[in-house]
């Protein structure tokens, strides 16, 4: 038999990789996926989708400015604080522009 008959392995990129591994890198590098998805009916627009897809650790997502799950109330174990917080403000923020209110009708009729 010649050499150029015998049966050889086929080499793919993931030689000696597990998905672990291929995971890891991914995680490490970070991968971006995006896309764009319309729906139309003749030439009508009826859906316009458009898709945005970030694929990284949270090291990764961290060095390129993206750490919005830092700041998320529903994400975070101070939630019920920061709601309690907020609405307090809220009503805080309604009592002054009322008492603003009561003292510009004063200032425009004033009592003689």
């Amino acid at each position: 038999m010649s050499q150029a008959l015998k049966p050889q392995a086929i080499k793919t990129s993931t030689t000696g990789s597990s998905l672990a591994d291929i995971l890891e890198r991914v995680l490490d590098k970070g991968i971006v996926i995006a896309g764009d998805i319309t729906v139309s009916v003749g030439s009508v627009e009826l859906l316009s989708i458009r898709i945005r897809l970030l694929v990284a650790s949270v090291d990764k997502a961290k060095e390129i400015g993206i750490n919005w799950w830092e700041s998320d109330p529903y994400l975070s174990s101070r939630t019920q604080e920061l709601l309690a917080s907020n609405q307090q403000l809220l009503e805080r923020v309604n009592l002054l522009e009322r008492e603003l209110a009561a003292v510009k009708q004063l200032e425009a009729n004033p009592n003689p």
